[in-house]
């Protein structure tokens, strides 16, 4: 299985608690205005990765691994596999979506790709609601859900 990869950010802090694997992934038709990563939403950038790969990287770095994008959910069965392994790898997977979840919980493909998603930061970036001392968050309308413990 593949997936379109932007980038991979290695051991950051900024993406949720603790060291970090970051997995940026290709696509987003959210759109939000303001958005700080407008060149995500393009779906056929960056490089299409075997989830093999990838692995190969979280192995190595050995850190809990965080999902963004553009929109990983854009990618569900390719997030569902990954986050499967990543958590079979002894890690905790958080995941970045401009999708609500109760959007997501409406959606039976949206919902089974969150399986294995510890914890998600929901909703769009509203550029309106733009709060600089939110953790982990752009906008105050964002919320971060526990999923699994």
């Amino acid at each position: 299985m593949k997936i379109r990869v932007l980038d991979i950010v290695r051991g950051t802090t900024v993406d949720g608690p603790g060291f970090r694997t970051s997995i940026y992934c290709a696509g987003c038709r959210h759109a939000c205005p303001g958005c700080h990563n407008p060149q995500s939403w393009d779906f056929s950038g960056g490089v299409e990765m075997d989830l093999d790969e990838i692995m190969e990287i979280v192995r190595e770095e050995d850190f809990d691994v965080t999902l963004s994008g553009g929109d990983p959910l854009y990618h569900p069965e390719a997030v569902r596999e990954l986050s499967r392994r990543v958590v079979d790898a002894g890690h905790k997977v958080w995941l970045y979506t401009g999708f609500t979840i109760e959007e997501i919980e409406s959606d039976p493909r949206l919902a089974d790709a969150l399986e294995f998603i510890d914890t998600i930061v929901d909703g769009p970036y509203v550029e309106a609601l733009r709060d600089t001392d939110l953790l982990f968050r752009g906008s105050s309308n964002q919320r971060i859900i526990p999923l699994r413990q």
